[in-house]
């Protein structure tokens, strides 16, 4: 069977014939929308204005209750931390909770002992008036409640049991964070961007959250509010399905402008989420978006005829454009991967791949004399193959955890990478340069001190940039080997070795 070849000449005939059959689709299309436009507007305008408030109200209500489920998790991780620490003493507990609210971002997280005495970062008191999960009896789950503060803004708490966890010679038995009112509203209103009105209520209509609802409702109780608005008939159902934590809706008129809002409970809060809008505002933006869709229209079927007649063109320039888009993702792809093979997954802190290319690129300062000022830090912990052999890897890891923690602690202005197993090295530049010996010396005492607790001890050597200095790895050496120097020092100190 003969193939026939497909030529320029036959590609470009192709182009014209479909460009005409598309010019044609296209301006017939555009009359027949233009129509339609301008006659299914106001049949939009009430579904529009409905269906937009539900999904704004349901989104907020979503994020908020994203925001609960976070922080549980975020505090069930805090007491497996508190767990594993041995906390003796109410400075070490409080030491801990600020390291917690840090590393986990729970920015009112405290503790409760079986006394109901509560503990935070900076004071202890007495809880059981306070809450109302301390006056329940004992828990059984995760609990969420409303705290009113006096000359404070309203907190939502969230508490989970804590059984089983001991510090300082007592059982602990719950753990609990509180979430500002005032935090949450600042969290809706940067992802609404000030497109309609919002509050948070309770269920018997309070105004919570302190936000403006329109100029009818204002900062009211939004069930007093609306009382006057509307029938009594609706007002009753709409009272009904608010109380009883139900979602639904309700329009009503303020002069003569028409307005509706939606309410969605948010689970397990007894609380509200309701949203506002004018209607009148939805209409003028479809009824804009209409008028722009027909000068459209109109512009389209004079611009379509120019268009096609470069169509042919088009597609050759968009061959061009996709490959240009797949080389573009496949750089896309590269740049992840190279970020994922430069962060060692236990720490995350920056691996050995990402010193090699760190180290690269100082070389080069190095060589040009273009940098005077340069120290390395190399670090070891002591004892990790003991610590392995002993009490199992997962023991072995949180040394190594615990390890770069403190590295990072304490060299807040270098750069730390962690190169091996048990091996680190920080490169200190500017700020980090001119603090070293101040840093260097606190740091070492601080690892002296942990020979007697049983923290994790690191070894640590440094060297700076001399003048017959060729390379980073130069100073590397030096830095190397007064760390092996320090290790033999914290050897004679009682500091654990590869062997005991």
């Amino acid at each position: 069977m003969k193939i026939k070849r497909v030529t320029n000449k036959t590609f470009v005939l192709t182009a014209i014939i479909g460009t005409i059959l598309i010019m044609a689709t296209v301006l017939i299309n555009t009359i027949w929308s233009a129509r339609q436009t301008l006659t299914a507007t106001n049949e939009a305008v009430s579904a529009v204005s409905s269906f937009y408030l539900d999904a704004m109200a349901d989104r907020r209500a979503k994020t908020i209750t994203n925001l609960i489920s976070n922080n549980f998790a975020q505090m069930e991780k805090a007491l497996t931390f508190f767990s594993e620490e041995g906390i003796e003493d109410q400075e070490h507990l409080r030491k801990e909770i600020g390291k917690i609210k840090s590393l986990l971002s729970l920015n009112r997280l405290a503790l409760v002992d079986e006394d109901d005495i509560v503990y935070t970062q900076y004071t202890t008191y007495t809880g059981g008036s306070r809450y109302e999960f301390l006056s329940n009896g004992k828990m059984t789950d995760r609990e969420i409640s409303t705290v009113f503060q006096y000359g404070s803004s309203t907190q939502l708490c969230l508490a989970i049991p804590a059984y089983g966890l001991n510090m300082m010679g007592k059982p602990f038995k719950a753990c609990f964070v509180q979430i500002d009112i005032r935090d949450i509203v600042d969290l809706l209103a940067f992802e609404d961007q000030g497109r309609t009105d919002f509050g948070i209520y309770s269920k018997n209509g309070e105004n919570l959250s302190d936000t403006t609802l329109g100029s009818a409702i204002s900062e009211l109780n939004i069930l007093d509010a609306t009382k006057k608005l509307v029938s009594v008939d609706k007002w009753e159902d709409f009272r009904n399905n608010f109380e009883n934590e139900k979602s639904g809706s309700l329009i009503f008129k303020v002069g003569d402008s028409e307005e509706a809002l939606c309410f969605v409970p948010i689970p397990g809060t007894g609380w509200q989420m309701v949203v506002l809008i004018q209607e009148s505002i939805i209409n003028e933006q479809i009824r804009g978006i209409s008028e722009q869709n027909l000068s459209f229209s109109i512009r389209q079927i004079v611009f379509t005829v120019v268009a096609m007649l470069i169509f042919a063109a088009i597609l050759l320039l968009m061959l061009r454009r996709i490959s240009a888009v797949q080389l573009e993702a496949e750089k896309e792809n590269s740049r992840n991967f190279m970020s994922m093979a430069n962060t060692d997954s236990l720490t995350g802190l920056r691996n050995k791949h990402a010193f090699s290319a760190y180290e690269a690129s100082l070389d080069q300062s190095i060589r040009s004399k273009s940098i005077e000022n340069i120290a390395v830090a190399v670090c070891d912990i002591n004892g990790l193959k003991y610590v392995n052999d002993t009490l199992g890897h997962a023991a072995g890891d949180k040394l190594i955890k615990d390890a770069g923690v403190m590295l990072c602690e304490y060299f807040r202005h270098g750069a730390v990478f962690r190169i091996g197993g048990d091996e680190f090295v920080i490169v200190l530049q500017g700020k980090g340069f001119e603090t070293k010996d101040e840093v260097i010396s606190e740091f070492n005492r601080k690892v002296e001190s942990n020979i007697s607790t049983g923290e994790v001890v690191v070894s640590l050597g440094y060297s700076t940039l001399t003048e017959g200095d060729e390379q980073l790895n130069d100073i590397f050496k030096r830095a190397d080997q007064m760390m092996y120097e320090r290790k033999k020092e914290l050897k004679g100190m009682g500091a654990k070795t590869r062997d005991m």
